[in-house]
């Protein structure tokens, strides 16, 4: 016996919990709206602007992220984030401070020799700063003597500047790539199915890029480039489980077009359940795997993720299908069950279907047996 993980026959009334839905999710947009005054939007180097320096020490050195902490703040850089690559006991780490947080003043806490703060000021009065601009590469130096003094021997293995105005730019540009993936969405959908589809599928694609933003500032978590790239991603996830549940909604239209539209979208829905749960549960064991064993470099990915195919599946459910019955009973003609007029009777109600969806396809009148042996005749008169 083949195993079933939605039995056929299941019948669970999605669009009847729509309202529920409805609530859940306008709590939870709300929720990121007020956490934003509150907490702010934590923007990362790539859009805010600073630095990126990839160290690592020697096979003998100990260390771990506190310590490179402590002796990175002591050199007057605030808010710095340490991040280890590869295993536990790696040795290659990744510090990542943004423009503004550096604060180089004389006599700090920053363990130097004096030959060391005589070659830096030295550096200082070239315009060199270890072959960057001025404070740029000042402060790099200085943190590579910090380092070596405080933990042991390292070598720099990369460098990276991002200014405030390429950071805003890729800002500006992020925002952008987000609204033309929704206009081109917008236009699939409508060259796809039809106009009436597009704006529920919209709806929900801006209900989960919303949800999920909203979690990260709730949390907050850093919006970068890869948590950009997590939410292109759920666009297009969400987006393909809308279109699976859409296409069997027009199909069972074609079917059954004098059942009522709440009907055909339950059923609809029922009927993609299983494939629903099985896309949506392989793909989160794939990112959950990456966020446990992939470390801190993909973990922000991972994280938006596994929070928009959560949202994606529920809106696909949820919010995509209800919209379009929201949009056709108020603009496309389709009211709310009634019950017939036989009712008045004593005859039992029967739900009157939905006036757009309702389409009789009559039989063409048939002609009678006279009508045949009359045309017979005349042809065997010619």
């Amino acid at each position: 016996m083949p195993f079933e993980l939605v039995p056929p026959g299941t019948h669970i009334d999605f669009i009847g919990k729509r309202r529920i839905a409805a609530t859940i999710s306008l709590v939870l947009l709300l929720a990121g709206a007020i956490a934003i005054p509150i907490n702010g939007v934590k923007l990362g180097i790539d859009f805010q602007g600073g630095t990126e320096m990839q160290v690592l020490f020697d096979d003998q050195v100990v260390v771990d992220e506190g310590v490179i902490r402590r002796v990175v703040g002591a050199c007057g850089i605030e808010d710095s984030s340490v991040v280890r690559y590869g295993e536990a006991a790696g040795r290659e780490f990744l510090i990542r401070f943004q423009v503004g947080a550096v604060a180089i003043a004389e006599g700090d806490g920053c363990a130097l020799t004096p030959e060391q703060e005589k070659a830096l000021e030295r550096a200082k009065l070239s315009g060199g700063g270890g072959g960057d601009e001025g404070e740029k590469g000042e402060t790099i130096d200085k943190l590579t003597y910090a380092l070596g003094n405080e933990i042991g021997p390292l070598e720099i293995q990369r460098v990276e500047f991002v200014g405030p105005r390429v950071g805003s730019e890729l800002r500006s540009d992020g925002l952008k790539s987000l609204a033309v993936a929704c206009v081109l969405i917008l236009l699939y959908i409508a060259f796809r199915f039809s106009a009436r589809f597009a704006p529920g599928a919209i709806i929900a694609l801006i209900h989960d890029i919303g949800i999920t933003a909203g979690i990260f500032v709730i949390l907050g978590l850093e919006f970068d480039l890869r948590v950009l790239a997590a939410l292109l991603a759920i666009l297009g996830y969400s987006l393909n489980d809308t279109i699976i549940i859409y296409d069997r909604i027009r199909e069972n239209m074609k079917l059954r077009t004098k059942f009522d539209l709440v009907d055909v979208l339950n059923q609809s829905v029922n009927q993609t359940l299983a494939r629903t749960v099985l896309t949506s549960g392989t793909t989160m064991a794939v990112v959950l795997s990456l966020w446990i064993f992939g470390g801190e470099v993909i973990r922000p990915f991972a994280i938006a993720m596994a929070i928009g195919i959560v949202v994606g599946t529920y809106s696909s459910v949820f919010i995509a299908s209800p919209t379009l019955l929201l949009l056709e009973r108020r603009f496309g003609g389709a009211t709310a069950p009634t019950a017939a007029p036989a009712a008045a009777a004593g005859a039992p109600a029967v739900a009157a279907p939905d006036a757009a969806f309702a389409v009789r396809h009559d039989a063409p009148p048939r002609r009678d047996a006279g009508s045949r042996k009359s045309k017979r005749k005349k042809k065997k008169r010619r």
